[in-house]
């Protein structure tokens, strides 16, 4: 339902429950809900902050007034089997968007390999939904990866690397992605026991680490997920 409120437009979206606005004036977009209508739920989920203030965090609407803490609790109920991973040496680009990446497509974990430090603006506040676990070396990393049984499969468009659009993904995996502009390390490459790269038809050579995670976190649900929740 779309409405017209001086000047600018109000949409109420959302199915069942409270729905969420989206106002728009002149430059203005605003998300989310007011305060509770009616009388207060009785759920341990709920924050009553939110309820009493309303709730205009970047949450879908399912999730509308609920604790930080309930929301990750239900999203580890059921988490997808694959992790994602990312170099980290020289600077931190586009790690925000990968986390956000993840998030959008519930990655069991992403993991930031090298610096611990990385500018969390880009992942947009999904990374309080988002576990995040760091590993100092790759060696460390593939350790990790190995004690848990899971394949490292790298995306980068090496010499010999097999066309994403047509891989089918293991089940449990871990997408490795390179430091923003060189790509994959050599300890990086070695450690992958597949490599996948994402066609391109322009003239760039590459497309950054956080769209191309996406794309492959995409071809992974493709082949192992059913249809998000309502």
């Amino acid at each position: 339902m779309i409405d017209e409120v001086g000047g600018g437009a109000r949409a109420w979206v959302g199915l069942g429950g409270p729905y969420s606005l989206v106002s728009v004036t002149g430059d203005q977009l605003d998300v989310g809900v007011g305060p509770w209508p009616g009388d207060l739920p009785d759920d341990p989920r709920y924050d009553p902050e939110l309820l009493a203030d309303g709730d205009r965090r970047n949450v879908v609407d399912r999730y509308r007034y609920w604790r930080r803490e309930a929301i990750v609790a239900d999203l580890d109920e059921r988490r997808h089997d694959f992790h994602v991973a990312i170099e980290n040496w020289q600077h931190d680009f586009n790690i925000g968007t990968v986390v956000r990446n993840a998030n959008a497509f519930l990655a069991a974990e992403v993991h930031i390999v090298g610096r611990r430090r990385w500018n969390r603006r880009g992942a947009m506040v999904t990374d309080r939904y988002q576990h995040v676990r760091h590993h100092e070396t790759i060696e460390e990393f593939v350790g990790w990866a190995a004690a848990e049984g899971l394949t490292v499969v790298g995306i980068d468009n090496l010499p010999g690397s097999r066309p994403l659009e047509t891989a089918e993904l293991p089940r449990r995996c871990v997408l490795l992605f390179g430091q923003e502009g060189p790509g994959l390390s050599e300890p990086a490459r070695v450690a992958c026991a597949q490599v996948f790269s994402i066609a391109q038809y322009g003239s760039t050579r590459s497309i950054n680490a956080g769209v191309a995670s996406g794309i492959a976190m995409h071809a992974w649900i493709r082949t192992h997920a059913g249809p998000p929740p309502a």
